[in-house]
């Protein structure tokens, strides 16, 4: 499929007025607060990306600098489809602190030139390309180098911290560490976050060819390219790459929402507990990039404070105390803050409810058991606190499994990642199921805790097999009297379905390996 390669181009006009607008949303309280004694300054530039491609930029630099000073310097590469002008209310407020903050529009989106390479070679060449020239071109100290940025930017800033020993710190919120098991978990096509995606990409890039194959074969589920679009996924995932970032040991800051749609927490929470150097992790309620979401338009913000403090305290030495604080720091549902040494000790203990019947579904129905709509479900959720809702009594036995755990007496708070094991038996050798863990109060309407999906293919029809799943992970207090609640069915609008048309699973407990969902809580 062809398409036109040139850049797009947005007036000169435009771009200052955008400037203009977001910088005067933060001149004035980003320099009272850090007492700056002249306001930084803003340049749109044009820089060398890797092999010459031209990427649009802004460099911001504080407004005392005489060339006689080095100042900390923090490279952003903007979020997927965003336009170069994302993060200046954030790079005003960092400048006017004393750094000099360099964005760029990724390669292959608005004004920069190129393909989208979705965090590829390039794109990791070009946030060294990025230093290269801040350090040539601006007061930036080479010894004092970080990156940040949100969902792409994270992305390609943590791939960069494992190829360009410069970085010293980063800054990753909403991003991913692992590609693969953020699209595609449980072998399961995440089919309304990459369509998302991918319209938006198209709508404001240019996709490169191998995007454009591999994201046809994923959302037309071609399992003869599944090896090639795992290997892709693969070579752009940070977790691939932990040896080399542990070498470099940059300190890292992971920051997520617990209901993102698009990157879930599990992968996050998995490579965090492999990295060796300062590192720090935070998850709040939300969607994706909702939680930093008002610091992009100059507003108070805790991720963005602790990002700067972050920054501060490994780049310019400040003793801050945030590598002091207990490393991990989980919001829950109610904005009540917890600390914890590691993410294994989240939870205190685990408990599990015992799925003995046999129960048999009937597939390619919803039952109505799903995790809701891409974005706007969690968004909905984090603005009034009510999650995907369910009538669990009204779920049609013929197209829903549903266990249920005993009444609570007591407020039970879940904290990390549910598990679920059972044994499956398929009429069909391909199939999909999702399961779903609600908390039921007295009148059967179920709140979605969490859910994940799971498929399969070339099993031998008849034939049962173990699965082992792990829940998104998450933060939620069962209010005492309720109970909680395992569905399992077949079509979830989140993800690509495998049901051949009126196959059947069955989920059954044998005795010598009974079925269960755990179920992490403190105690």
């Amino acid at each position: 499929m062809g398409h036109p390669r040139r850049r797009l181009r947005t007036s000169t006009a435009v771009a200052a007025a955008s400037a203009a607008m977001l910088a005067g949303t933060v001149a004035g309280p980003a320099s009272a607060a850090h007492g700056a004694t002249a306001s930084s300054t803003v340049r749109f530039v044009e820089i060398p990306g890797d092999g010459g491609t031209p990427l649009a930029a802004n460099v911001v630099v504080p407004g005392d600098a005489d060339g006689g000073r080095r100042y900390p310097l923090v490279v952003l590469p903007t979020s997927w489809s965003m336009p170069q002008v994302e993060y200046l209310a954030q790079a005003k407020k960092l400048a006017d602190s004393g750094y000099v903050v360099l964005s760029y529009n990724s390669r292959g989106f608005w004004q920069s030139g190129g393909e989208i390479e979705v965090a590829g070679p390039p794109d990791v060449a070009d946030a060294s390309k990025a230093i290269d020239w801040a350090l040539a071109n601006t007061p930036a100290d080479p010894g004092r180098i970080g990156m940040a940025g949100i969902s792409y930017g994270a992305g390609i800033s943590l791939l960069a911290s494992a190829h360009d020993d410069r970085i010293k710190a980063v800054v990753a919120m909403s991003g991913w560490a692992d590609l693969v098991d953020s699209i595609y978990s449980g072998r399961t096509q995440h089919t309304q976050a990459a369509a998302f995606l991918t319209g938006a990409g198209y709508l404001t890039g240019r996709p490169s060819d191998e995007f454009q194959e591999i994201i046809s074969g994923f959302l037309s589920s071609d399992l003869e390219k599944e090896g090639d679009m795992i290997a892709w996924g693969k070579k752009r995932s940070a977790a691939t790459h932990i040896d080399r970032i542990n070498a470099n040991g940059p300190a890292i800051m992971l920051g997520n929402a617990w209901g993102d749609s698009i990157f879930p927490p599990n992968q996050y929470a998995d490579f965090y507990e492999k990295l060796t150097g300062p590192k720090r992790l935070e998850f709040r309620h939300g969607d994706h990039a909702t939680p930093e979401m008002p610091g992009l338009l100059g507003l108070p913000n805790d991720v963005w404070n602790n990002a700067e403090r972050w920054l501060d305290h490994h780049l310019k030495g400040e003793d801050n105390g945030i590598d002091r604080e207990r490393p991990v720091q989980l919001t829950d549902r109610q904005g009540d803050q917890e600390g914890y040494p590691d993410w294994k000790s989240v939870p205190s203990g685990a408990e599990r409810i015992a799925l003995k019947d046999t129960d048999r579904v009937l597939a390619n129905v919803d039952s109505g058991a799903n995790g809701g709509t891409v974005f706007l479900s969690s968004i909905f959720d984090q603005l009034t606190g009510i999650p995907p809702t369910v009538s669990v009594p009204l779920l049609p036995d013929w197209h829903s499994a549903v266990w249920k755990s005993e009444r609570y007496t007591t407020t039970r708070q879940i904290r990390g990642t549910a598990k679920l094991h059972t044994t499956v038996t398929a009429d069909k050798s391909s199939g999909t199921f999702v399961a779903h863990l609600y908390d039921v109060n007295a009148l059967g309407v179920g709140r979605l805790v969490t859910h994940a999906p799971f498929s399969f293919h070339g099993r031998t029809p008849g034939e049962a097999f173990d699965v082992d799943l792990e829940l998104f992970s998450t933060a939620y207090d069962v209010p005492a009297g309720h109970r909680l609640a395992l569905v399992i069915d077949t079509v979830d609008p989140l993800y690509a379905e495998h049901n051949p048309f009126g196959a059947k699973l069955t989920f059954s407990s044998p005795a010598d390996d009974p079925s269960y969902a755990e179920i992490p809580v403190r105690e």
